[in-house]
């Protein structure tokens, strides 16, 4: 499945864990240091395509002042060090490319406190997002950003990338919930970036600059999050379209007339199809004139301004030619529906070989997108998949491999999605949405920022990290 790639050369540029080394973390984590190869395997790749790169050492901490020592062991032995949650990132932004120590935060998988009175909670970074999610909900308190990994990926993951949803159209990112974090330098320095208020006009807003930076400046040991009461009532709806172009035109439509979902996905026919025959579940006709599909979801507290909500998304609706539209009349059917999107991505996966590109532009720029990748896959010869958060511009394009030689696929493909991402940042859109950049993106960064900007994020990296150790080689 996987195909193994070629460590760069690192003989100059970083020490690998020698024997000394692993005599040291073993007394500091007995039994939590892992070195033989087929220990190693498992942490050596993510979700990422076919991408393989084996660290030296596994290290699991169980505590912030584990991490500190570790991060101060090997700034001064200049030992490069990836920090990994569950992995299942789709950037690459968690191999370890250039060997080295990968550190594991599955041991830091304490939620250790919800304060129900300011509607917060405070946990560590090796926490499933949905444990988190349900453990919260059982005080009547709402966290929103839900990735469609949320059953198996880590809040610090979601941290480290800046993680989206479905329900960020209504509810915003992970950004957009982070009061605070304790962090651990790269030299092993302990602090916190804020304070837990809502509030906050202190200097530098530190605590947003480690949001996203992909653990290329701290390794992030405790998270403050800000809650919302837990919405009581939803309404979903799966609505056909016999045209591609007008389900992504009937996005912007919606919003014009002043209703804002809490969920708007698009999917491409495929993409339903093959969710279908991944998971089993063939209750949803998808008949062959169904070009793609809206879910739409509202919630709230009222039901009967949901009620109303739905009347005038129907009534948008009428503008477009759609078929018989679907309502969930039961909790099961709303799991249902929800566990077709999620599990789109791992369906592609199934079908095929494959390179996802997170684009995102202006909503009202989605029919352009969808129009442009369908128009470069014809020039080059490749089919796509698409599928994604519609509410937000958001579009997941799955370039499918199927029958395209190893040449094109390793080599000219470069120059198509170079050109859809030029097209993009046209639209006034950018090369990710809510996957990050990792190693994957990083070719096309020059597209999304002037050498200046470039520039000032790489000075910011070499004040955080004046040895370059941490997660070198990613975003720059």
């Amino acid at each position: 499945m996987f195909a193994v790639m070629q460590t760069p050369s690192f003989s100059n540029a970083y020490q690998q864990p020698s024997a000394a080394d692993l005599a040291y973390f073993e007394q500091l984590l007995p039994g939590r240091c892992l070195s033989k190869q087929e220990e190693l395997s498992d942490y050596s790749h993510d979700h990422t395509e076919d991408l393989i790169f084996y660290p030296g050492l596994v290290l699991i901490p169980i505590s912030t002042e584990e991490v500190a020592q570790i991060m101060r062991y090997c700034n001064e032995q200049h030992i490069a060090v990836t920090a990994a949650g569950a992995r299942t990132g789709l950037s690459g932004g968690c191999l370890p490319i250039y060997g080295g120590v990968l550190l594991s935060t599955e041991k830091l998988n304490q939620i250790i406190e919800i304060d129900e009175k300011n509607a917060q909670v405070i946990t560590q970074p090796g926490v499933i997002t949905e444990v988190l999610q349900n453990a919260v909900r059982q005080k009547g308190l709402f966290y929103p950003p839900d990735p469609a990994s949320k059953g198996s990926c880590f809040i610090g993951g979601n941290i480290s990338e800046n993680s989206g949803g479905p329900k960020a159209v209504k509810y915003g990112v992970t950004k957009d919930y982070v009061l605070n974090l304790e962090i651990v330098l790269a030299d092993g320095t302990i602090m916190w970036t804020g304070a837990n208020v809502l509030k906050n006009a202190t200097g530098y807003n530190l605590t947003q600059l480690i949001v996203g930076s992909e653990g290329t400046l701290a390794i992030v040991t405790k998270i403050v999050l800000k809650l919302l009461p837990h919405p009581t009532h939803d309404l979903l709806m799966l609505v056909p379209f016999f045209d591609a172009q007008q389900a992504c035109e009937a996005v912007a439509a919606i919003f014009q007339v002043g209703i804002t979902p809490s969920g708007l996905e698009f999917m491409e026919q495929n993409a339903l199809r093959w969710s279908q025959s991944f998971s089993g579940d063939y209750t949803i006709e998808v008949k062959d004139e169904h070009a793609a599909h809206l879910l739409i979801e509202v919630d709230g507290f009222d039901p009967e301004q949901l009620m109303k909500e739905c009347e005038g998304i129907l009534a948008v609706l009428d503008q477009f030619q759609t078929d018989e539209i679907l309502f969930a009349e039961s909790e099961a059917q709303k799991t249902a529906l929800w566990s077709l999107r999620r599990k789109v991505g791992e369906a592609v996966k199934v079908q095929s070989v494959y390179k996802e590109e997170d684009t995102v532009v202006p909503r009202y720029q989605l029919p352009n997108l969808l129009a442009t990748v369908k128009a470069i896959g014809q020039k080059y010869g490749f089919e796509s998949v698409c599928y994604g958060h519609a509410g937000d511009g958001n579009l997941h394009v799955n370039i499918i491999k199927g029958e395209l030689s190893e040449e094109f696929w390793n080599h000219e493909l470069t120059s198509a999605i170079r050109e859809l991402f030029t097209e993009v940042i046209k639209m006034g859109g950018t090369i990710s949405g809510e996957h990050g950049i990792g190693l994957v993106q990083k070719p096309y960064m020059d597209l999304a920022f002037s050498e200046t900007g470039l520039e000032l994020m790489r000075g910011i990296k070499k004040i955080f990290d004046p040895n370059s150790i941490l997660n070198p080689g990613k975003i720059f």
